[in-house]
């Protein structure tokens, strides 16, 4: 086992705009009527801070290769395990931004799956001087070997579990393929059929956790428009493919929510939690 404690505390600091073009194919993704937004959703803010790598810079994977700001982790495959977010201040449309990014901890487990690396990085938003975001963002780095495993483990299930609503926003590959480009992610699982099957030994595409996450935050907010979001977590459970139906699903309380993806065959693929104000 790596050590790798000298990266934590290591800290970058990135400059961006919030120009609408993100927004509004984001919103044409989603089907939404009114492009023209004044304020950022939530979650929007991932599709600002977006590294711009020389294509000489990017490993195999279609990630930048490792060890500039994220650690040199040897294991090689790469992906979003969570987040937890606290929104303090609305972020406008048009307005300068900063994000202050800062590694917190980096710890390796070792499960049924084989060996993980966790790193946790915690980015802090500010519109000029105002703090909007705090999200503290979970990468997990798994052993090429224990790829195929990771996904024939058995997933929680909550057949009976109450909700108060639940629909299905159908995925293509084409939808893929639509958010890597809002995003500028270039990592071949999400796109490339032959390198996610034959290389890293999946069954088909991969969904994106941040997507899913963003369809989870974005039902919420149509079925529940006057209550005003202030904390957001979620935990990326099991992979969703491309061939995968599934449902977002909302079980809604007086001021916090449970959250979840669930996949037609009745297992979770995503867990989250939601903290509001308002009606």
């Amino acid at each position: 086992m790596d050590s790798f404690d000298t990266w934590i505390g290591k800290k970058e600091i990135s400059k961006d705009f919030i120009n609408s073009r993100p927004i509004e194919m984001m919103q044409a993704f989603l089907n939404e009527d009114d492009k023209n937004l004044n304020i950022l959703p939530h979650l929007y803010h991932w599709f600002y801070f977006l590294p711009i790598i020389d294509s000489k810079d990017i490993a195999k994977d279609g990630h930048p290769h490792k060890g500039d700001f994220l650690p040199p982790i040897p294991f090689p495959k790469r992906m979003w395990a969570g987040s937890r977010l606290q929104f303090f201040s609305p972020i406008h449309i048009n307005q300068n931004i900063r994000r202050e990014s800062e590694i917190l901890k980096i710890e390796f487990k070792n499960g049924k799956s084989g060996d993980m690396y966790f790193v946790t990085v915690k980015h802090s938003i500010y519109t000029e001087d105002t703090l909007a975001i705090v999200e503290e963002h979970d990468i997990v780095y798994r052993e090429e070997k224990n790829q195929v495993q990771a996904f024939n483990e058995v997933t929680s299930s909550i057949d009976s579990r109450p909700f108060t609503y639940k629909h299905q926003f159908p995925l293509d590959t084409v939808s893929l393929f639509k958010y890597s480009a809002i995003t500028f992610n270039a990592h071949r699982i999400h796109y490339d059929y032959p390198y996610a099957t034959q290389v890293e030994g999946y069954p088909g595409l991969i969904v994106h956790g941040p997507l899913l996450a963003t369809l989870l935050l974005h039902t919420f907010k149509k079925e529940n428009p006057f209550k005003e979001v202030s904390n957001f977590e979620f935990r990326a459970v099991s992979p969703v493919f491309d061939f995968n139906k599934f449902s977002i699903c909302g079980d809604i309380q007086s001021t916090s929510g449970e959250l979840w993806i669930e996949k037609d065959d009745g297992s979770i693929a995503m867990k989250a939690k939601v903290s509001f104000k308002g009606e």
